[in-house]
């Protein structure tokens, strides 16, 4: 009898095996996305937790075709759901701690979603103004845009909130993936590569 694995659980195992990494204390990304580009600087005394899964989740390709699916302005631009429901559904398994705030959610600041303590996996948003209230829910900030906040600015929002103020499920959104919103929300901006900036 065969034992039948995920591949996305084999090329985790398969990533396992190579030499640890060292993520550098600061460190920039460029988002090429079908909107432009976005780069922001990632610095690990800001919340070294996130920005570690923040290092492997770009070294690992993991955002390629990631949808922004929750577009809310004056409020956030969220993505983090990896194209693939498989894929999403073995990171949805790996939380990391908490990390205690320090900077705070002003606009332009790259922060991860959460639902609770020790929640936090692959799903992020961009700040689109100063959201304090934030600051009093422990969301920790990791990084900020510090080229193409213009970009951010002018991602697709015309489907607006989640269910049950807008269209978008959030529960098919982690369950599906691009399955479930590309064919339905076609006209959502998504990134095409996400690479450290040398």
């Amino acid at each position: 009898m065969r034992l039948w694995i995920p591949l996305a659980l084999l090329t985790l195992l398969a990533g396992c095996a190579k030499e640890p990494v060292t993520v550098p204390e600061m460190f920039q990304v460029k988002f090429t996305t079908s909107a432009g580009d976005i780069v922001v600087e990632a610095q690990r005394k800001w919340a070294p937790r996130g920005v570690d899964r923040f290092h492997e989740l770009i070294g690992t390709g993991h955002f390629k075709e990631s949808r922004f699916y929750r577009v809310v302005p004056g409020f956030i631009a969220q993505f983090g759901v990896h194209k693939d429901y498989e894929t999403n559904r073995m990171w949805r398994q790996f939380f990391i701690l908490d990390d205690p705030r320090v900077l705070s959610n002003t606009r332009g600041t790259l922060t991860y979603a959460q639902a609770g303590p020790t929640t936090r996996a692959t799903e992020m948003f961009f700040n689109l103004r100063d959201n304090p209230l934030l600051d009093e829910q422990k969301f920790a900030p990791f990084a900020r845009v510090i080229e193409g906040m213009d970009v951010v600015d002018r991602l697709y929002s015309g489907y607006g909130e989640m269910m049950p103020e807008g269209p978008i499920d959030a529960g098919k959104v982690e369950e599906a993936a691009n399955a479930y919103l590309v064919p339905r929300f076609p006209k959502l901006d998504y990134i095409k590569k996400a690479e450290f900036v040398p």
